[in-house]
């Protein structure tokens, strides 16, 4: 107890931290930190304090004005926010001398969905009947634009059901790649169409 009541103790904190950007404009290519570790010393019984109780503190708050001019957090203006939130102790240092940021501009494109109407296997003697109900019919796709380019103008849902004689009606998936960085409005679509029989022709 006698050695909590001494000074200039230091100590490593794991402290939460919110990295602030624009993200109805930009993506970040890489997880942001989460944490950042901050070489604190003060006396004995303000940093054990600290210790408890950051693990549920406000996080600082690093804000990105430029992302697309900024590949790190800067350590130094990080370092005296952190020391606004510690005022009885001393901030000595962030442990990182910088976080590596990536950011890239976000892009939204809206592609129309089409059906293989070539590939739907139908039995001689049958054809479609009615006209093919997709829906949606467009679905958007958010992200960074060096992804959102590579998508097609154009998807197209195949039909994967053999033999089709009547009324067809199914939730089909939509054929995209699945990345954490891509917001994608619809993941499935509606598809519905009628099948019949050719009626046979009297002899003339």
């Amino acid at each position: 107890m006698n050695v909590l009541n001494k000074d200039n103790y230091s100590i490593k904190l794991s402290y939460p931290l919110s990295v602030e950007y624009d993200n109805s404009a930009y993506v970040p290519l890489e997880p942001l930190p989460k944490r950042v570790s901050v070489n604190v010393s003060g006396n004995g019984w303000n940093l054990l304090r600290k210790s408890w109780l950051n693990f549920n503190a406000a996080p600082v708050v690093y804000k990105v004005n430029n992302p697309n001019m900024s590949s790190y957090i800067n350590s130094t203006a990080l370092t005296d926010q952190i020391t606004e939130l510690f005022p009885d102790l001393h901030v000595n240092y962030v442990v990182s001398d910088t976080f590596e940021l990536s950011f890239e501009r976000k892009i939204r494109r809206i592609i129309p969905i089409r059906v293989d109407s070539a590939g739907i296997d139908i039995p001689e003697g049958y054809a479609i009947s009615s006209i093919i109900n997709v829906s949606p019919s467009l679905i958007s796709v958010d992200g960074p634009v060096s992804l959102i380019r590579t998508y097609p103008d154009t998807i197209r849902i195949r039909i994967p059901v053999p033999k089709i004689q009547s009324h067809f009606d199914e939730s089909l998936p939509i054929p995209l790649p699945v990345s954490p960085l891509v917001e994608v409005s619809h993941r499935s679509v509606y598809v519905s169409f009628e099948v019949a029989q050719f009626l046979n022709q009297p002899n003339q």
